[in-house]
């Protein structure tokens, strides 16, 4: 593996870990406050709404859809392909007068100032109840994920680690949910999928620093806490700029060339990224030694071992 930050390089990232703990108070307090006060743009997934389903007898064009929708009072209208070029699905909010079937015409009879051929293929109404159901089953699947992280770190490793790590996680989460309210983002299915997406990402790159400062305290006999958890940032740096460079990128291609469906996953997984590798770094390890990890929590001596181990 291309190693981009030799052994012997000392970054001291413990040092300034205080710093990174501000800079991370700073978003944390930002993102609660924008959740209290402007809330989370929630998206037909979980408000509820129409579903029209309308065919053409050629490609569709999505932008074109968009635009036509917008400018005669659909503003909020979610376009998408559905199994085909062809075949197009469009979301609306509930009618606030009369009822959904009159509220399809209407959206049949603009799209047909634009293409004569279009045909109405189905129409659907979804209640705010499936959508309440589908909000509260991603809430309990994060819990899940927090529950299990705990369990799995405390068994692997230490229980100060694994309180790091949820806390981290947790950490991550809301500043990513912070995100989404202050940027105004529609908070949907996708945008959901990319969340609990996020937190496998975190996890993995927590696992991986925990698991080279596990094998360094066993390895390296001499050196206070902050020296071995120091040098195991800097051995595992260079996987962890080349993952999340690679990562970044594909999602960033995804974001420019997968069209406006795919702009709120791809941007929240951007963001998650950054929010991911720079807390692996800094806070979930960080969190581990402020919280009193010792290298003792980690090692299972001999008595053999105890006698000749002269570390601190």
């Amino acid at each position: 593996m291309l190693n981009l930050f030799p052994y012997d390089a000392k970054v001291d990232f413990f040092g300034k870990r205080y710093y990174a703990y501000a800079l991370s108070l700073f978003f944390l307090i930002a993102s609660i406050v924008s959740l209290s006060t402007k809330g989370i743009n929630m998206g037909l997934d979980f408000t509820g709404g129409v579903v029209i389903e309308v065919g053409y007898n050629k490609a569709a064009d999505l932008e074109a859809i968009r635009a036509v929708l917008k400018k005669n009072e659909f503003p909020e209208a979610v376009v998408q392909y559905f199994g085909s070029s062809e075949s197009v699905m469009i979301r609306l909010p509930p009618a606030k007068t009369g009822n959904q079937n009159q509220l399809a015409d209407h959206v049949l009879s603009v799209l047909k100032t634009e293409d004569a051929g279009v045909t109405m293929r189905r129409v659907e109404y979804v209640g705010p109840a499936v959508g309440k159901e589908l909000f509260n089953s991603g809430g309990l699947a994060m819990l899940v994920v927090l529950a299990g992280l705990l369990i799995f770190v405390s068994l692997r490793y230490q229980l100060k680690m694994a309180t790091g790590a949820v806390i981290t996680l947790t950490h991550d989460l809301i500043m990513v949910f912070g995100f989404i309210s202050i940027t105004g983002i529609e908070f949907n299915l996708t945008v959901l999928a990319a969340y609990l997406a996020l937190a496998g990402y975190s996890i993995n790159d927590m696992i991986v620093v925990f698991d080279r400062m596990r094998e360094n305290f066993r390895k390296i006999r001499k050196g206070t806490e902050i020296e071995i958890m120091n040098i195991s940032v800097n051995q595992t740096m260079s996987r962890t700029v080349i993952t999340a460079l690679t990562t970044f990128l594909s999602v960033l291609a995804l974001y420019v060339f997968g069209g406006e469906t795919l702009h709120g996953f791809s941007l929240t997984l951007l963001v998650g990224i950054i929010l991911g590798t720079f807390s692996s770094i800094y806070v979930a390890s960080s969190l581990s030694l402020d919280l009193g990890l010792k290298r003792k929590d980690l090692l299972k001596l001999t008595d053999k071992e105890k006698l000749v181990d002269h570390a601190p």
